[in-house]
């Protein structure tokens, strides 16, 4: 079966592109306001982007002509932490991805510990195992046929890398044993890493 984006509704082309592009990892992202207020919320649509400099990205729906807080913040200050999701957490990340009015502090709401990041002023998920403290250098808004922003695409500079002992053996590798990371699949699904393989590069 062939499809064309532009004859389908838009349900079906999430449904098709969340159901193959899989598995994604989940950028647990923080930011906070021009009051001080903590955001905490999830993304799917996040990778890496670069290595020198390091870079990551992350893409935020806009539904009905508005920016989600997230979004907001970053525009504002230029600043956010990645906080990576292990299944000892994940229940804790599913409960920030209700939709909450913008004084309502994330952290409070999933019981997870807000700590101080070293060079930006959101705070890291102390429950996380790996925080990346990032900087904006690029934000790109997409817009639909009628030239309606729909989304934005928002790259970071990673600034410092907060890395658990437990989890790093030597030489600076992880231990994939330890780190137990989640990724997002379609729907209500998620996965865990499962069995792994091996491929010499060509």
């Amino acid at each position: 079966m062939t499809f064309n984006p532009e004859e389908l509704d838009n349900s079906t082309v999430y449904k098709l592109l969340t159901g193959t592009i899989i598995p994604r990892p989940i950028g647990w992202i923080s930011t906070i306001d021009e009051n001080g207020i903590n955001n905490l919320a999830p993304f799917s649509y996040f990778n890496m982007v670069s290595s020198d400099p390091p870079c990551v990205m992350f893409s935020t729906r806009r539904d009905n002509n508005s920016n989600k807080d997230t979004l907001n913040n970053v525009l504002q200050n230029g600043q956010f932490v990645v906080n990576l999701v292990t299944m000892e957490i994940v229940e804790q990340m599913n409960t920030t991805s209700a939709t909450v009015a913008p004084h309502v502090d994330e952290f409070e709401i999933a019981g997870v510990t807000p700590i101080d990041s070293m060079t930006i002023k959101p705070k890291r998920v102390k429950e996380s195992l790996v925080n990346f403290e990032c900087e904006k250098i690029h934000h790109y808004f997409i817009k639909d046929t009628d030239g309606i922003e729909t989304a934005c695409v928002v790259i970071g500079q990673v600034k410092r890398m907060h890395i658990d002992d437990s989890i790093l053996s030597e030489n600076n590798r992880i231990n994939l044993d330890k780190y137990n990371p989640v990724a997002r699949l379609a729907g209500p699904n998620y996965a865990t890493l499962g069995e792994l393989f091996s491929i010499k590069r060509a």
